[in-house]
């Protein structure tokens, strides 16, 4: 039962991903993009923790961990470069 509970809830992640690449694609501004893309990779740390816990295997969450954090540096990089500050 719980198995089919993860697996409804990754391929809702799926989806989640697609709406966000779409909006990213699509996005008529340069902030929109920004913002889909930040989406896109929280929704995928999420993805990544949920194979964590399917595979049985910790060092998946430290991949998470590093991911988080060089795509929180890379919003505040673009953030900059929008404002002017770079």
């Amino acid at each position: 039962m719980n198995s089919i509970i993860i697996y409804i809830a990754l391929s809702l992640l799926m989806l989640t991903l697609v709406a966000g690449l779409i909006r990213f694609i699509k996005g008529p501004s340069i902030v929109d993009r920004v913002v889909a893309f930040d989406s896109m990779t929280v929704t995928s740390l999420v993805v990544i923790g949920v194979i964590a816990l399917l595979s049985n295997r910790a060092i998946y969450f430290d991949v998470a961990v590093v991911y988080g954090f060089l795509s929180f540096l890379g919003v505040i990089v673009v953030a900059k470069y929008i404002q002017g500050g770079l």
